[in-house]
Parts: C-alpha cells; sequence; structure tokens
C-alpha cells in the first residue's frame, strides 16, 4: 500500500500506476483506494492510501471472472432476448452458470 497525496488537482489510476513506473501501469488492472475498490479512470483528488491491483495479486482472477461474466451475460441477452439474467458471484473454479 502506499500513502498518496494530492497536492494540485487530480490524478486518475492508471496516470499513478504510469509515475511509479511504466511495468505497474501495464500490469495494472485495478485499484483499492481508502479500502474501496475503484477502476484505473477513478480521479484521486486528496490524500489517499492506495493499493494497485495488477494480474500478479489474488484478487485479479476474480476480477476476471466478474467482467467476463458481464460480457456473457450481454451476449447470451443479445441472443437470447428472453434470457433472465441473475446475480451472483463467481465460484472458486470459474462461473456459476
Amino acid at each position: 500500500m502506499i500513502a498518496f497525496a494530492v497536492f494540485d488537482g487530480s490524478v486518475d489510476g492508471f496516470e499513478l500506476a504510469s509515475a511509479i513506473g511504466p511495468g505497474l501501469a501495464k500490469s495494472a488492472m485495478m485499484m483499492i483506494v481508502d479500502g474501496n475498490e475503484r477502476d484505473l479512470s477513478f480521479r484521486i483528488e486528496q490524500d489517499c492510501n492506495v493499493v494497485i491491483i495488477t494480474r500478479k495479486d489474488a484478487v485479479a482472477l476474480d476480477l476476471i471472472r466478474h467482467d467476463c461474466a458481464h460480457v456473457m451475460a450481454e451476449a447470451v441477452t443479445e441472443l437470447y432476448p428472453e434470457t433472465q439474467v441473475t446475480i451472483g458471484p463467481a465460484i472458486e473454479n470459474g462461473f456459476l452458470l
């Protein structure tokens, strides 16, 4: 975790990761700002604690599964308009279908 101080204006998560290093910016997937999950476009406008999540972090697989579930639900409802989408978390070994 890094403590981040904003001195003038604001910065988004990708800009912050890029300022730390190009490798981090390339592998960054999301961030946690003061305990709240945020995407990299979230603007940081005040001093805060930031954790930048990369594909190497344990939470990364859950994030990918969650995003894929949204894409899959959109595709299924496009193909089969009568489909009713429910909500539920990704499970340990993949998706709950």
